[in-house]
């Protein structure tokens, strides 16, 4: 041991000795030595090392008892109950006494085992007390503080370096806080957090636990409380999304956006999305803040190398089957909410293209536009994936045989994928055409109704009921439904592209006709119409007997103000 070093440790063993934790007036000198140590020991990686001799652990670890000791039963005092000012003071400057330690003996330690493996495992010892500060600084009567919050920031980042690049620590801390009781957990009561900057911290050390470990990352998406901290994870990031550029703010949540590619890119976005799932709702807030997640990677991940897209191409193969499944589900609660709304009388009758709806809806689905929303992004998602598949397969016509049928069955699995009998293309058929008849277009301000009958909205206007009986009806600005129509267009002019079997199967289901009817302005759905025609572009590409449906489908009748073709008598429109 050098004589500089030789000399910090006297001051540190000095100060020691000369403190008493229950004489408030000697915290003062312990904590000025514990701050200048703090500083010697952040500035050499060598200092560190011959710093943590064992003989300074003994006076470190008694430290932490006394000081837990003292914070957690300071309000046992023969002062605490008397009501009076003076004993008020008294509580008051201890506990600022008490904090300041806590803060000096925290900072201290966060520089002594930055890097240093040994003092790692000397420091972790004192884990267990470092939990139950923790677990003080986070209270509910604590977290509002400004000294217990930057007392409890500081700890975060203590614990952090103790377990960053240490293995054996980061398992062992890792399991033990996911097996223990939801209200022992400290990372949940962190994360619960006002304050950016503990956020910040404590999702630096969540991502340093799940970066280079998959068993690790499958305990925070399949174990009760790993999807709690999932949970809470998922309303920080809505939190943080607002943050201004460069704050703590934006930082933590990039970090947190971190955590999140870490679970999609080890395959296990299926199980956090379950595991999220609440019964009897067919989607829920945290479900749709993690598609927003997801398809935020899905469309910012760039590739720059073969193994880049290697690695991003398994992780989509991986999300086939959870976005198909969840397009099935979420497309089928739609299609029976909205066929409810446009019933008039029986239930049991389902709408087609010759009902004629007259009258206020008979039933509107107030988790609609919830549904509709997550509709999008699945949609967006599938696209994405599918686009990514046919642009590489474009670019590398010399690649391997098996990449080339891995982004080609990509392509094939949505095309091919069946729910009950009914194939995903014919199902995102009927989703428009219902679609086409529940929303209205919204042109230069105002609701187009179809051919069909009148809106949702117009139905209403007509009828003018009382405000105490108005029937809910679908808002135009209601994000929920915003670019559904449009996306959806998209994705199916996108499966049926150079695909002759599934222009022959959307031909038999109407399809043509549907999209025919999307070739319009609609403010809600920017660019529909350019969309639609696109889609009827590869239905009826090389395939005569499609073009020929639209051969056959002419103009009868005369156009409306608003740009609407309205029907004569005798005419047919498909």
């Amino acid at each position: 041991m050098s004589g500089d070093v030789m000399q910090l440790v006297t001051q540190f063993k000095t100060a020691c000795s000369n403190y008493d934790i229950n004489a408030i007036d000697s915290h003062t000198a312990l904590c000025e030595t514990l701050d200048a140590l703090a500083g010697d020991l952040g500035k050499d990686g060598e200092t560190r090392i011959q710093f943590g001799v064992d003989e300074v652990w003994t006076e470190i670890h008694k430290l932490w008892r006394d000081l837990v000791h003292a914070q957690l039963t300071f309000w046992d005092g023969d002062d605490s109950d008397d009501g009076d000012d003076a004993g008020s003071i008294k509580e008051r400057k201890k506990q600022h006494s008490l904090s300041s330690l806590c803060v000096s003996l925290a900072r201290f330690m966060r520089n002594l085992v930055a890097g240093v493996s040994g003092n790692q495992i000397k420091a972790f010892e004192d884990e267990p007390i470092i939990r139950r500060l923790l677990h003080y600084y986070t209270s509910w009567s604590s977290i509002e503080d400004e000294e217990a919050s930057f007392t409890a920031r500081i700890l975060t980042q203590m614990l952090s370096n103790i377990i960053t690049g240490n293995e054996a620590l980061i398992s062992n801390l890792w399991e033990t806080y996911l097996n223990l009781q939801e209200d022992q957990v400290i990372l949940i009561r962190l994360l619960a957090s006002p304050d950016n900057r503990i956020l910040l911290a404590v999702l630096t050390m969540i991502i340093n636990c799940v970066r280079e470990s998959r068993s690790r990352t499958k305990m925070l998406t399949r174990t009760p409380i790993g999807a709690r901290i999932c949970i809470i994870l998922l309303d920080d990031m809505v939190k943080l999304h607002d943050a201004d550029e460069g704050s703590e703010g934006a930082r933590a949540f990039d970090v947190g956006y971190a955590i999140f590619t870490r679970i999609i890119e080890t395959g296990l976005m299926p199980d956090l999305y379950i595991k999220l799932a609440i019964m009897d709702e067919i989607v829920t807030p945290h479900q749709t803040t993690l598609l927003k997640l997801l398809d935020s990677y899905l469309q910012s991940t760039p590739v720059s190398s073969p193994g880049a897209q290697s690695r991003i191409t398994k992780t989509h193969v991986k999300l086939c089957p959870m976005l198909s499944n969840l397009f099935f589900s979420l497309s089928t609660y739609a299609q029976t909410a909205m066929r409810r709304s446009l019933l008039s009388s029986d239930p049991n009758v389902v709408p087609d293209h010759s009902i004629d709806v007259q009258g206020p809806p008979a039933e509107l689905d107030v988790l609609l536009p919830k549904v509709c929303e997550a509709l999008v992004l699945t949609a967006q998602c599938i696209i994405t994936i599918t686009l990514a598949a046919h642009s590489y397969h474009l670019s590398s016509p010399t690649s391997s045989n098996s990449t080339a049928s891995t982004h080609e069955s990509i392509h094939a699995f949505f095309n091919q994928i069946h729910l009950e009998g009914v194939g995903l293309v014919e199902n995102l058929v009927e989703l428009l055409r219902l679609l086409d008849r529940f929303l209205p277009r919204i042109n230069f301000g105002k609701p187009v109704a179809t051919s069909a009958g009148p809106t949702v909205e117009q139905t209403k206007q007509k009828e003018t009921p009382a405000p105490s009986v108005q029937a809910p009806t679908p808002a135009p600005g209601n994000p929920g439904f915003n670019f559904l129509k449009r996306d959806l267009v998209r994705l199916l002019g996108i499966l049926c592209n150079e695909d002759r079997a599934v222009q022959d199967r959307l031909r038999k289901c109407g399809g043509i006709e549907v999209v025919l009817n999307l070739c319009v302005i609609d403010e809600r759905n920017p660019y529909l119409r350019e969309h639609a025609i696109f889609a009827l572009h590869n239905l009826l590409k090389d395939n005569p007997a499609n073009q020929a449906v639209v051969e056959e489908i002419k103009p009868t009748g005369q156009w409306d103000e608003n740009g609407v073709l309205k029907d004569t008598p005798r005419a047919v429109r498909k």
